[in-house]
């Protein structure tokens, strides 16, 4: 070896460090360079020819159902264009299962792609803008072969030595939690017959420009959840407490990840039976808390998997998110969540909504409305009240509940504009208090769309109901109780009626009103009456006269009179007779016309009872003259099934059998669903064909059991005779 100046080392004659000509190599260390040199060498970025990659997780224990979008995943590749490279997103709230299903479906497709399986973990890799791709770009050429002092240091670069050698191959990439359509187009690869699954919380619509299939992820089935808590628990143990199991399921409300964190808890802790964990779980002030197998692990919860896509929210969409869990009720509209968020325009909350709708945070319902899936309505309550200020939520029921009372109201008079009412709106009731006019107004049947629209929403009107009671907002809260009774009398839902009419009474008395609580007595001694709860009806209304008479309304003396009345038709006959006659007696004295011919109706009823037949059919009769008079088609059809009764206890068979067959008719075409069953019970003693008569009870009970009447046992103990 020559010295630096390229002279000879003292003891080494003849050695010298000199080079002229070419190297074969990257590396010469010479002292004397005479001419030039070129450097020969090669490098080989390609994968290694027996490079195989597998790097998609094994999928789950107990992995359960999704056969419909692997169906459809299947079709995907199975028909599609073989030069082309399919993409599939699964997508879904967080927890329900998406990289479970997306390994599932590679481990049993591997066969499909012979040049590996590429793995891609995106939470892994969020860092600054289009760091998260660059990185992920070098994954899968390591995967592909290429070292890392071979890796390009451009995000440019880098895609295009991925397109360069991934056309050689034939692989799956999987893509784990993007956000962006944009971390997905440069990781596509080209070879022929690979394909592309990406699993995202977003829908990342933008990517079916460029042929992605959207594979969105629902929550488990009732018997699919019970097949996962199988699995993980053991068959026997779930079948040993099967109701407390169904019961976890729906509190679970199918979330996988939920199931999963409660089989790891019965595993875990074995004295835990699946009894008491639901009684855990329960309450939903603490069940989101619940959902873990120990406080130790609060990185693996439901709650921890929905913060990381609260966060990933812009903030609009945040605070609607927000709002929306303190929302009472089930489901809504675009106009409620603009009330809800005290919005000027349900375009603003719109453009909000469809934010969580692409986050996959809120499901759209089968008749295009809204919902939160159970556990992430927890969270987004727990994050308003952590985040918003403490009246926040007070103001968010009493902004809604003031939206439902309007349109209650509005809906109440469109069946009946004429029937008794202490409730008296300032302003249009028509009208929400968001500037939208109610679902039944301009119809060509205001009345009936106006039932259906409340038997659609009785759920959420009865929540906030509840929250309305709940912070004490008395007034909306009794006003709504007696407006959304105008449902009930047609569509006989007892045990909702009567918990309504209880919160109201007792929201009335707050109130300090005393008609108002008179009013909402006497209506709820109806469903207890129908209950078989007699005299808690009597005390209701024993209370409903005192108020009464205190309110110095004598329409509303009239009305509880002709209730007592009614609870008198099972006791004492001759006091219902009284108690009709003195209703009468005050709505005659009032001028109300429609009152007059409800106590005549009610008299004639009590008066067939107690045997007097003619004065009975000449009560009816002017009562359902009244009402034809009046446009009560209602009233009038009941008055006609009443006559009908009247003249079978009278013995003509015929003509009651042909009067009640001409009410149930009517009483059907109006939608009083409940007086048509009595009708066609009675119609079922006076018919001589027993197929006809066993229709009748058919038509009867299922009309009791969709109201949840006590009548429904006395109907099928019938039919199970007949």
């Amino acid at each position: 070896m020559g010295t630096q100046d390229g002279s000879e080392r003292p003891g080494q004659p003849g050695i010298s460090n000199d080079l002229s000509g070419s190297v074969q190599g990257q590396l010469a260390q010479v002292g004397v360079v005479h001419g030039g040199i070129t450097f020969n060498y090669h490098v080989d970025r390609g994968a290694a020819p027996d490079r195989r990659p597998d790097q998609v997780p094994r999928p789950p224990r107990g992995f359960v159902d999704r056969r419909q979008p692997f169906a459809e995943l299947d079709g995907l590749l199975a028909y599609g264009d073989s030069a082309d490279c399919p993409i599939g997103v699964f997508s879904g709230l967080p927890g329900i299962g998406k990289t479970a299903a997306v390994c599932q479906w590679a481990h049993t497709n591997k066969t499909r792609f012979p040049s590996g399986q590429i793995f891609i973990d995106f939470t892994a890799l969020r860092a600054g803008i289009g760091g998260d791709v660059s990185e992920a770009l070098a994954i899968c050429l390591r995967a592909l072969g290429v070292s890392d002092q071979y890796l390009p240091a451009g995000l440019a670069d880098r895609t295009a030595l991925y397109r360069d050698l991934s056309a050689k191959h034939q692989i799956l990439v999987v893509l784990d939690d993007v956000t962006h359509a944009a971390q997905v187009k440069p990781l596509v690869p080209q070879g022929p017959g690979s394909a592309v699954l990406a699993t995202s919380t977003w829908r990342l619509g933008e990517l079916v420009l460029d042929g992605a299939s959207l594979l969105p992820l629902e929550v488990l089935g009732a018997d699919s959840s019970l097949e996962l808590l199988s699995v993980l628990c053991g068959p026997q143990r779930v079948a040993d407490e099967a109701e407390a199991a169904a019961r976890l399921a729906d509190l679970c409300g199918g979330l996988p990840l939920a199931l999963r964190i409660c089989g790891a808890r019965l595993l875990s802790q074995r004295r835990l039976t699946i009894g008491a964990l639901v009684t855990e779980l329960f309450d939903e002030q603490s069940r989101l808390s619940r959902i873990t197998v120990s406080p130790a692990h609060e990185e693996r919860t439901v709650s921890a998997a929905l913060e990381l896509a609260y966060r990933d929210l812009p903030e609009s969409a945040a605070r609607m998110y927000r709002v929306l869990g303190l929302l009472p009720g089930l489901s809504f509209d675009a106009a409620v969540a603009a009330v809800a968020a005290g919005l000027d325009t349900v375009d603003r909350a719109q453009d909000a909504l469809d934010v969580l709708e692409a986050a996959s945070m809120l499901a759209v319902t089968d008749d295009g409305r809204y919902a939160l899936h159970g556990l992430v309505r927890l969270h987004a309550r727990d994050t308003a009240r952590a985040l918003d200020p403490p009246d926040s939520e007070r103001d968010t029921v009493r902004r809604v509940a003031g939206h439902y009372l309007a349109l209650t109201a509005a809906a109440d008079l469109a069946v009946r504009a004429d029937r008794l009412r202490i409730l008296r709106l300032a302003g249009d009731a028509g009208t929400s208090v968001a500037g939208v006019a109610g679902p039944f107004a301009g119809g060509t049947d205001p009345g009936r769309d106006a039932i259906s629209w409340l038997e659609a929403e009785r759920a959420n009107i009865l929540a906030v109901l509840r929250a309305a009671a709940g912070f004490e907002l008395d007034r909306t809260a009794w006003q709504t109780a007696e407006a959304f009774t105008v449902l009930f009398l047609h569509h006989r839902h007892v045990a909702d009626w009567r918990e309504s009419l209880e919160l109201g009474a007792e929201a009335a008395r707050r109130d300090g009103n005393p008609a108002a609580e008179a009013r909402l007595r006497s209506l709820l001694s109806r469903p207890l009456l129908d209950l078989g709860r007699d005299e808690e009806a009597k005390a209701q209304l024993d209370l409903a006269e005192q108020r009464a008479v205190e309110s110095g309304h004598l329409v509303l003396q009239a009305s509880v009179q002709e209730f007592l009345g009614r609870y008198w038709d099972a006791h004492d006959p001759a006091r219902a007779v009284d108690a009709y006659r003195a209703s009468l007696a005050l709505n005659a004295e009032a001028g109300e016309e429609r009152g007059e011919a409800l106590a005549r109706h009610f008299l004639g009823c009590a008066q067939g009872a107690a045997g007097n037949h003619s004065a009975a059919l000449a009560s009816l009769a002017r009562a359902r003259e009244a009402f034809l008079a009046l446009g009560d088609g209602r009233m009038a059809a009941r008055s006609l099934a009443a006559t009908g009764r009247v003249l079978a206890r009278t013995g003509t068979r015929a003509q009651a059998a042909d009067t009640l067959s001409r009410a149930a008719d009517d009483l059907h075409a109006v939608g009083a669903s409940h007086y048509e069953a009595q009708a066609l019970e009675d119609l079922a003693d006076l018919l001589d064909d027993p197929a006809e008569a066993r229709s009748c009870l058919q038509r009867a009970l299922a009309v009791y059991e969709e109201g949840g009447s006590p009548r429904a046992a006395a109907v099928l103990a019938r039919l199970a005779v007949g």
